[in-house]
């Protein structure tokens, strides 16, 4: 299994902030490509993950889903866009540190901020600025993923991962992928949140598991 860091996560090079950010990572993803391969992404990395199945067909086996936005049109979505308010309000006045925890608190472990430690606090403060830039992809769709008809022509199987108390946004978004795509598994795992790969790996690495057959 061969994972990475995004520009401006963990131990890649920073982002200049010049260009499409996430255009930038998914030509970034896309050399890892060397043969056909099984995708697993979460969060910004699914629709990294999705993008890259869509464009490249033949080099993706299978593609493992942990969020994607594709619910603008509902009533989560509009319910999750209040509930995110607090990090634009903090994010437009500058207040990098309340808007990282604004972020922690909705897409976070369901750990509470104060308890982390403050190097980890520091460390999501300092990147907390790349959010926005995943905003014309995950909530504008960009890239045209969930342009009619593209979802629908995937040819890979597709697993879906969620929390059960995971943000109720993201029980629309796999909920709309799952009508839209052809060959699709869906699994929810019990207790996680948001952050289901770390805090429930276990769990989601028996799913992947058995969505590949191995």
């Amino acid at each position: 299994m061969t994972g990475f860091d995004f520009r401006g996560h963990g131990k890649s090079v920073g982002w200049d902030g010049v260009g499409d950010y996430h255009a930038i990572c998914t030509a970034d993803a896309g050399g890892f490509l060397t043969r056909p391969m099984h995708l697993i992404g979460h969060s910004f990395g699914a629709t990294v993950a999705l993008r890259l199945a869509l464009e490249r067909p033949d080099m993706v086996r299978s593609l493992t889903l942990i969020v994607f936005a594709v619910a603008r049109d509902t009533a989560a979505y509009a319910d999750h866009t209040q509930e995110f308010q607090p990090f634009v309000d903090a994010m437009e006045g500058g207040a990098h540190a309340v808007a990282a925890q604004a972020f922690t608190d909705v897409w976070g472990t369901g750990a509470d901020w104060a308890m982390m430690s403050s190097a980890m606090r520091a460390y999501v403060t300092k990147r907390i600025g790349l959010i926005p830039a995943t905003v014309p992809t995950l909530y504008d769709d960009n890239a045209g993923m969930a342009t009619a008809g593209r979802l629908e022509g995937m040819a890979c199987p597709v697993l879906l991962v969620e929390g059960t108390q995971s943000p109720t946004i993201v029980a629309a978004i796999n909920g709309a992928l799952a009508v839209r795509l052809p060959d699709v598994q869906r699994v929810k795992v019990e207790g996680a949140s948001h952050m289901v790969p770390i805090t429930h790996s276990a769990q989601v690495a028996v799913a992947i598991s058995g969505f590949l057959s191995l």
